[in-house]
């Protein structure tokens, strides 16, 4: 029986995006810069990286979508940040930014990271954007060059 498994080698030529909210910018700054310092400690050139900005994490499946269906990257990277407020609106947003983000990756077969943080307060965005809980930018980031590069081996 046959064993895949991804590695963190981008093919050769290979383009990814980063997508990522301007809302908290101090946290998602953080995790993009985390993401671009990932991809380069992993070989993929600067200009094979297109970054792209949203007003917030809402609006990211739609741009993922688009960047999915014009078919230029290998993976896309998805980046923001959403505190806990005291109304529904953080589940709303959290909720349906992530069931975007997956109905993206299955409806066009392309590894779509989920890395938009959703967080009780600022503090624990802080921990997981560079702090005692890493950088989870860098952390999707290298998820991005590993599944594309297992989607490469799959029959």
């Amino acid at each position: 029986m046959p064993h895949y498994e991804g590695d963190l080698r981008a093919a050769k030529g290979a383009r990814f995006a980063i997508l990522a909210s301007r809302w908290n910018p101090r946290i998602t700054d953080a995790l993009v810069a985390g993401a671009r310092k990932a991809f380069a400690d992993n070989g993929v050139a600067e200009d094979a990286i297109d970054v792209v900005r949203v007003p917030g994490a809402w609006e990211l499946p739609l741009a993922a979508a688009r960047l999915a269906q014009a078919g230029r990257h290998a993976a896309l990277v998805a980046l923001g940040c959403v505190v806990r407020g005291d109304t529904r609106h953080y589940e709303q947003v959290a909720d349906g930014c992530s069931e975007g983000l997956m109905r993206v990756a299955l409806d066009y077969r392309l590894p779509v990271c989920n890395g938009v943080l959703a967080v009780e307060e600022h503090a624990d965005a802080e921990k997981r954007a560079g702090g005692s809980h890493g950088n989870k930018g860098e952390e999707a980031a290298q998820v991005a060059i590993e599944m594309a590069q297992l989607l490469e081996q799959l029959p």
